[in-house]
């Protein structure tokens, strides 16, 4: 997603649901040690939540090619987690191809993804920029470049907090969600990150200095639900209300399966990694 801020996408289709059957629970037994997103299985789960979010879609891999500009004023959003032409975030995942494969087909767009950032102008892109986006994903470099920016500005750092604050897995995800959503830091007309754990830890005690891990993440919760209501391009609560706080209240601390929640009216459910 952008850096700052995330509009709403109206969702794309009607109920959702994995075609498996219910088997029962995937998480770790019971007094092992938690590995959180660092086990594929739970970092594919997180990817399913986002996307769901993001997409309306648990499947986060179809999107790799996906690009429109979705009217909020940062220009095109595409791919995975939506980078943005108007924040960077797209211009790096482009100039990461760029390393990988010299002279491909994006690589000629660099100079108006520079000069459009902190707008939502198409000046120099427009559709033979789309059109060469949606073709580039074909490429697994181009993907990996998808891959590798969503990790180094997104997943890892909201994983590598969320272990200094002792969450699992449901915690990490739940930063990871806040990052790609809103950003780290703050920006005009947006409340990043930071300033969310900064509410959460002045109302609870994270696990890592003894706190209880549902009450804090709960007080992050109510941090994020506040930063919406003070985001102009945000109304919507569900992705908090009745998908991660359903997790926390049900006691899904280590994302185990089966997960059922609602986002923007949709319904989902993983019933296994």
């Amino acid at each position: 997603m952008n850096r700052f801020v995330r509009a709403l996408r109206l969702p794309l289709a009607v109920t959702a649901l994995t075609a498996a059957a219910l088997t029962g629970c995937s998480g770790s037994a019971p007094g092992s040690p938690d590995a959180g997103l660092a086990d594929p299985a739970k970092k594919g789960i997180a990817m399913r939540l986002v996307s769901s979010a993001e997409n309306s879609s648990l499947d986060w891999e179809a999107q790799y090619p996906y690009i429109e500009d979705i009217g909020d004023g940062r220009g095109y959003t595409a791919g995975i987690i939506g980078f943005c032409s108007g924040t960077g975030d797209m211009r790096s995942v482009v100039e990461r191809y760029a390393k990988a494969r010299p002279g491909n087909p994006l690589e000629r767009f660099l100079p108006a993804l520079r000069a459009v950032e902190g707008s939502d102008s198409h000046a120099g892109l427009g559709e033979p920029f789309t059109k060469a986006w949606a073709k580039a994903a074909e490429d697994p470099a181009f993907r990996g470049a998808q891959d590798a920016e969503r990790d180094a500005s997104y997943f890892d750092p909201a994983v590598e907090q969320a272990r200094k604050d002792g969450l699992g897995a449901l915690g990490q995800f739940i930063y990871y969600d806040a990052y790609v959503m809103h950003g780290a830091g703050d920006t005009e007309g947006s409340v990043g990150f930071r300033t969310m754990r900064g509410e959460a830890l002045a109302a609870a005690t994270p696990p890592a200095r003894g706190g209880d891990e549902k009450a804090y993440l709960n007080a992050f919760l109510d941090a994020r639900v506040a930063a919406i209501g003070r985001e102009t391009s945000h109304t919507d609560t569900s992705r908090v209300e009745s998908a991660q706080r359903v997790f926390v209240r049900e006691g899904k601390l280590r994302l185990e399966t089966p997960l059922r929640w609602k986002v923007y009216g949709d319904s989902y459910r993983i019933d296994e990694a």
